[in-house]
């Protein structure tokens, strides 16, 4: 059975899980959920020690009995009963009289474009397993385009870039479908690593995960200025400091963003003409968490010589336009897999 306005609208509850964050929106109530997908686990005895947030500012900080863990990875769910508890818990006891109406609830989620089977599966089960009673898939690029605020609808082409932590897609979007889509397994994550890897190999210093966010600031600056950072050197082990010249920072991503320019290029050899020419005029929307990344709008505009926007509030596009469609206030057709009833 093909997924319907009428379907979605019959929807209490819109799920979006990303590698990087989880975002829940429900209907007639608004966003409830928007926390990093990380769980602390207890080895021990199995026992939830903390979930989103303060899970996430445990990572490389636990003991060996403590075990921090990510049930999403590229979109896809991995760990169905962690991920069905890492949610259960976000949801908490606010909200969750809307999980146990069990023989009413029904769900959508955003799944990445041409997912997998097991994709799909795993999405549909780690629902199930909440009190679902039917779980709507739904294609997560458009959702993303009518959470952006295009006008996806209409028979004029809108591109849109949806950057994810470890999955970049690209598609043109015309009558509410996807004329031409591609996906590369680049995003937030690949290029937080292509900067800590930057620092080891010239600078021999190593970095914790968690420590990119003064490099981000440096892409953004502009000139002569330098960044300082700091770090543990890797032949002592103690702590140094260097200075960072974003000109070298931005040296190092060209490699790992060479990837998405080739696939805007191919997707856009793929699309009609005229729809070309729409994109042309309209030029490109970024969404997704790592959209905001400094530079990113930039080189995507010197390759495609096309206008480039960022999206307000990226991260949170996918999941708004989905809780749209839930409301009845979008009536662009929709494209996705076969709805799996329970």
């Amino acid at each position: 059975m093909t997924l319907t306005l009428d379907h979605l609208r019959r929807c209490t509850v819109a799920a979006d899980l990303g590698a990087a964050r989880t975002r829940v929106y429900l209907k007639q109530t608004g966003l409830i959920v928007d926390e990093p997908s990380v769980v602390a686990v207890n080895t021990r005895n199995g026992s939830l020690i903390a979930v989103g947030t303060p899970a996430e500012r445990m990572a490389g900080r636990t003991p060996a009995n403590i075990r921090v863990v990510r049930p999403v990875s590229g979109g896809t769910v991995v760990d169905i009963e962690m991920a069905q508890r890492m949610l259960r818990a976000m949801v908490g006891a606010k909200h969750r009289r809307a999980w146990r109406r069990k023989p009413l609830l029904r769900a959508a989620v955003c799944i990445p474009h041409d997912a997998d089977p097991l994709t799909r599966r795993a999405m549909h089960e780690t629902l199930v397993g909440l009190g679902a009673r039917r779980v709507e898939l739904v294609d997560g690029l458009v959702t993303a385009g009518i959470g952006a605020g295009l006008p996806v609808e209409e028979p004029e082409a809108t591109m849109i870039v949806q950057c994810g932590a470890s999955t970049t897609q690209v598609a043109v979007l015309a009558l509410g479908s996807i004329v031409a889509a591609e996906k590369v397994p680049m995003g937030g994550e690949t290029i937080d690593r292509a900067l800590l890897q930057h620092l080891r190999n010239q600078h021999e210093l190593m970095l914790p995960s968690q420590a990119v966010r003064p490099l981000h600031s440096a892409l953004a600056s502009s000139g002569d200025q330098v960044t300082e950072v700091h770090g543990r050197d890797v032949a002592t082990g103690l702590g140094r400091t260097v200075r960072v010249d974003p000109e070298s920072l931005r040296a190092a991503l060209r490699a790992p963003l060479t990837g998405l320019l080739d696939a805007l290029r191919s997707v856009l050899h793929r699309c009609p003409p005229d729809l070309v020419a729409d994109l042309a005029e309209r030029g490109v929307v970024l969404t997704g968490g790592a959209a905001q990344l400094p530079g990113l709008d930039e080189a995507i505009r010197q390759h495609t010589g096309v206008p480039v926007n960022v999206a307000e509030d990226p991260g949170l596009c996918a999941v708004l336009g989905l809780g749209a469609l839930l409301e009845g206030r979008i009536t662009a057709q929709v494209p996705a897999p076969e709805a799996i009833p329970v």
